[in-house]
């Protein structure tokens, strides 16, 4: 008999058929996300869970679902999984990392760009019929990325693609990371830097870090203030790193000249956020893997974990590695 999984969201056809082909696969085939009750109702008596970051997966749904041996995140990062209790429990936890690395630091470049020249601005002023003079000196000006300071906080996979990129742009780079990283200082010329450092200097500053407890609101109003009043910044990350309201008052304020956001503290982002209010910010709804090739690789990875695992073998992505020790 095959084992049970359930599936809480119809993730791409190349990983999903191999799921269906190797097990009784129960998939959750509604655009809104199921809630932790629906999860534990669909989920009795599945060996196997796949994941987005949008369930909530603690110790009571796991306790719920006994016959559990693997979560199968579908996404690199997974702050919305207990890893202490899945361990405790002897579930495996996996992921999807490195897939995801290029198409996010694109995304990151589209933001940085769209964020300096005003496009959606732009886009709008054309499009409400604002457009009156063909040519006017002072129409929507933008700051040149081209040139610039570029601050990265978090040099992992995702933030040093993006330094990679701003090569192209002749930037100087700024970068904040727990450790230095000598091979990517002399390739590309960066420069590690203290946080205060990178704010006070970069003309664009960007985030590429996990969310935990350390960087759960590491941006606040202290540090938008140390920011230059003509900076940008981009939030391809986690929305909690960023106090909200912060940036909400410094870009009301003119603190800074504005922000291009992946991410947020609530996705989606509340009709009544005052986000909406203003023009100076770029806001995508949580898209930074959302190429069609991506999208397809990671559901290929998210399917080879789960098949690997129930399989009774090590899967490539596995989170919590100590949940085999000491069997």
């Amino acid at each position: 008999m095959k084992e049970r999984v359930f599936v809480t969201r119809m993730i791409p056809d190349e990983g999903l058929n191999r799921i269906r082909a190797e097990f009784d696969a129960i998939v959750w085939n509604k655009d809104e996300p199921p809630s932790k009750e629906k999860i534990i109702k669909g989920a009795q008596g599945c060996a196997g869970l796949v994941t987005l970051l949008s369930d909530p997966i603690d110790a009571e749904l796991m306790d719920a679902l006994p016959a559990l041996k693997i979560i199968a995140q579908y996404a690199v990062g997974y702050d919305n999984i207990d890893i202490k209790s899945a361990t405790d429990r002897r579930i495996v936890v996996t992921n999807t990392p490195g897939i995801l690395t290029e198409t996010t630091a694109d995304l990151t470049w589209a933001l940085i760009l769209s964020a300096s020249r005003r496009i959606p601005e732009a886009d709008r002023y054309v499009r409400g019929g604002d457009w009156k003079v063909a040519w006017g000196p002072k129409t929507l000006l933008g700051r040149d990325a081209f040139g610039s300071t570029l601050g990265i906080i978090g040099m992992g996979r995702i933030g040093t693609a993006v330094a990679h990129r701003a090569v192209g742009f002749s930037m100087r780079i700024l970068y904040y990371s727990k450790s230095r990283k000598e091979e990517i200082e002399k390739e590309l010329n960066a420069e590690r830097a203290s946080l205060e450092t990178l704010l006070r200097e970069s003309d664009i500053v960007t985030i590429h870090v996990p969310l935990t407890d350390d960087t759960r609101g590491m941006i606040g109003i202290n540090e938008l203030r140390m920011m230059k009043r003509s900076a940008i910044l981009v939030n391809t990350s986690r929305g909690p790193v960023i106090d909200e309201d912060a940036l909400i008052q410094a870009l009301g304020s003119g603190l800074i000249a504005g922000a291009g956001l992946d991410v947020f503290r609530k996705e989606p982002i509340p009709s009544e956020s005052a986000l909406f209010e203003l023009e100076n910010v770029v806001m995508l709804p949580h898209i930074g893997s959302a190429s069609v090739d991506t999208r397809a690789k990671m559901a290929e990875m998210c399917a080879a974990n789960l098949i690997a695992t129930l399989q009774g073998n090590t899967p490539p992505n596995i989170v919590n590695p100590e949940v085999n020790e000491n069997e």
